[in-house]
């Protein structure tokens, strides 16, 4: 019997109760899918944009067939074991499995281990895991943001779920020379072990993976790009500096900040409301005894030159005045037994249902009578990621959907709320701030913060890592607190050295945003509405000294001085998904060495970046790629690349070197 047909361009496989499908997504790109449904499965998941249509070579032999696409080819025996090779030959990626359907086979095995196991579970879905053998010499970038310091992930085991700081986009670039794209949003793993690579899901219904050929990261980044989309074009305001803490209690605690801002003549240029400006979650609008009027106080930030953010949160309380609405009209999570809440900060709520357009449309139109109508275009989605339900089955199938499969794509849905919404309304630069995303998120304007991390410099160094590997993830849009977000105290001499660090560092983000909270807390102002909640210590640029202030002046000014050259990042970002922030191989492929290094980055392709990561260093050592001359910003000093220096990092400054005499 013919295990092999071709149907639409796309070689199609069929073996026992699994149906398989290779077809072209794009140039130097294939689409791997398999069930062991009745059918196939349609959802596009991350795979949303649209693609040309590529006839294959398709090759069908006795004991194999062969699908190629320009620069990849697929290789898959009549007992379904797939080869990846790239146009030299080469495996990219090789199923591991063990058995002996086929005796003259190197992978001949008693052991009987499946590539793509399909495990049936309680409700009809099955887990699945799907093994590739691994190269020990492969690294691998992407995967989204990871609280841990490893830039090359090669070893590592990532949970695939979103968690306050965690963010799962299982988009992986390897050194080898492809980009694999896990197109599943379901609840799962990833083992890049040394022997095998292992990728799981808890509940799915189908295996979907993309897989695409580059000579280049680069090309490898932009192929992803063109399937499952780019940022929109950052707004010139949205590229200086943003000021926020935990929290601003009244209308005139903001305005005065603001105008300190102004009148110390420092660059601002968006200012934060973060949650409980409200009466209670769920009513989506200001509560007027604290802020009386926003209409007024959002004219006086425009005078100045600064757009203002709110946060909006997804859950609804029960005394709200649009719960009952949203519950007669299913726009609220459901469980299948037991009261239903999900959530019982400051009020018994649960979370409006973002994978319900109609529910979607229902608050965008709350928050665009509230907020967009008078003058905030930028929204904070906050407590988007639902970690505290992701191992409550039951509980987790019901707020999610039908199945646990469209969990990780909740913060997507989230964002698309207010991306849809204001895209209604002819704004085009629109800007989401979450602190969860999943693959595509970038396209509904995602900027994805690194959630809340702690105040000190183990935290530090991990967001290095998370910041670069969610620009190879394809969210170019990233930034973190400065500062952290627990545990800091201006008035201590190791927090500010901290808070200096961490604010020249954030210099060279994609987005700079100071946020904290910060000690010793203040009381509640009150017992109802927005009053209920406590709020930080201060936690503006004055507020850590003199010398830290200075400091931090400096790095106002300039950041403010490379908004043209940050603007041109923004655009490739834009254009191509070119990552802000990159690993310095992304634009040195060919200098090995660049490979090897973890604690340095590029800022755009003409400024490297090597961040202070520790207490009291003053020096360190700065790799500079090979094939450019490299300025010291800040000493003038010229190197040759291809080298390592010894460069002093006194505290008001950490090393910062441009390509070939680059200005700002």
């Amino acid at each position: 019997m013919d295990v092999f047909r071709i149907e639409n361009n796309c070689l199609k496989f069929h073996y026992d109760a699994e149906e398989l499908w290779i077809q072209p997504w794009s140039e130097n790109s294939f689409r791997v899918r398999a069930t062991k449904m009745a059918q196939m499965p349609g959802e596009d998941w991350a795979l949303q944009m649209p693609v040309e249509e590529i006839v294959p070579e398709i090759e069908i032999k006795e004991d194999c067939a062969i699908i190629k696409n320009s620069k990849i080819q697929a290789k898959i025996s009549r007992y379904g074991k797939m080869t990846f090779y790239n146009q030299k030959g080469e495996i990219l990626l090789d199923e591991y499995l063990r058995n002996r359907l086929d005796v003259f086979a190197d992978y001949c095995s008693a052991l009987e281990v499946e590539a793509r196991e399909f495990k049936p579970i309680p409700g009809g879905d099955y887990h699945l895991s799907m093994r590739f053998v691994s190269n020990p010499e492969e690294k691998i970038y992407g995967m989204g943001q990871y609280q841990q310091p490893y830039l090359n992930l090669k070893g590592t085991d990532l949970e695939l779920a979103q968690r306050n700081s965690q963010a799962s986009v299982p988009f992986a670039v390897s050194s080898l020379g492809y980009g694999f794209l896990w197109n599943n949003p379901a609840v799962g793993r990833t083992i890049f072990g040394k022997n095998i690579t292992t990728w799981e899901a808890y509940s799915t219904k189908v295996l979907d993976y993309w897989i695409t050929v580059g000579d280049t990261p680069a090309e490898i980044e932009e192929a992803y790009a063109r399937v499952a989309g780019t940022v929109p074009m950052m707004p010139d305001y949205a590229m200086g500096f943003w000021q926020c803490k935990l929290r601003y209690q009244t209308q005139d605690e903001l305005l005065n900040v603001a105008r300190e801002y102004k009148n110390r003549g420092l660059p601002i240029s968006v200012i934060v409301i973060d949650y409980f400006h409200w009466p209670l979650q769920g009513d989506w609008k200001f509560d007027t005894k604290y802020w009386p009027d926003p209409d007024a106080m959002i004219q006086e930030l425009k005078e100045m030159g600064i757009e203002l953010m709110v946060s909006i949160w997804p859950t609804v309380d029960y005394r709200s005045e649009n719960f009952e609405e949203m519950k007669e009209k299913g726009y609220l999570i459901r469980t299948d037994r037991g009261f239903r809440i999900a959530m019982d900060f400051h009020g018994n709520t649960v979370h409006y249902d973002a994978t319900n357009p109609g529910a979607r449309e229902f608050v965008w139109q709350t928050a665009k009578k509230n907020y967009y109508d008078k003058g905030v275009k930028i929204f904070w989605l906050d407590e988007a990621e639902p970690e505290y339900s992701i191992y409550d089955f039951d509980n987790y199938r019901y707020y999610m959907g039908p199945n646990v499969q469209i969990g990780n794509i909740y913060p997507a849905m989230y964002a698309k709320t207010f991306f849809d919404g204001m895209k209604a309304e002819g704004q085009e630069n629109i800007i989401n701030l979450l602190r969860c995303a999943w693959a595509g998120s970038q396209k509904y304007g995602a900027l994805v913060w690194s959630g809340d991390i702690h105040s000190s410099f183990a935290s530090l160094r991990n967001q290095l890592a998370a910041g670069l590997n969610m620009g190879m993830a394809g969210i170019p849009w990233w930034t973190t607190d400065i500062g952290g977000f627990h545990g800091g105290d201006p008035r201590e001499d190791s927090f500010r050295e901290l808070l200096v660090r961490w604010f020249e560092y954030g210099t060279f983000c994609p987005v700079m945003r100071l946020h904290g909270y910060r000690e010793p807390m203040k009381e509640p102002m009150g017992t109802e509405g927005g009053a209920v909640c406590i709020s930080g210590a201060d936690n503006e640029v004055w507020s850590f000294g003199e010398e830290a202030y200075e400091i931090c002046r400096k790095y106002l000014d300039l950041r403010e001085r490379m908004k043209p050259y940050i603007t041109e990042l923004m655009e490739a970002a834009h254009e191509k998904g070119t990552p802000v922030m990159r690993p310095l191989f992304y634009d040195t492929p060919e200098d090995a060495c660049a490979w090897e290094i973890e604690d340095e980055y590029m800022f755009g392709p003409d400024v490297l970046v090597a961040p202070i990561l520790y207490e009291g260093q003053r020096e360190r050592s700065v790799y500079l790629p090979m094939g450019s001359q490299w300025k010291n910003y800040f000493t003038g000093e010229e190197y040759e690349g291809g080298a390592t220096v010894r460069v002093g990092a006194p505290l008001e400054e950490i090393p910062v070197f441009v390509r070939n005499n680059r200005r700002f």
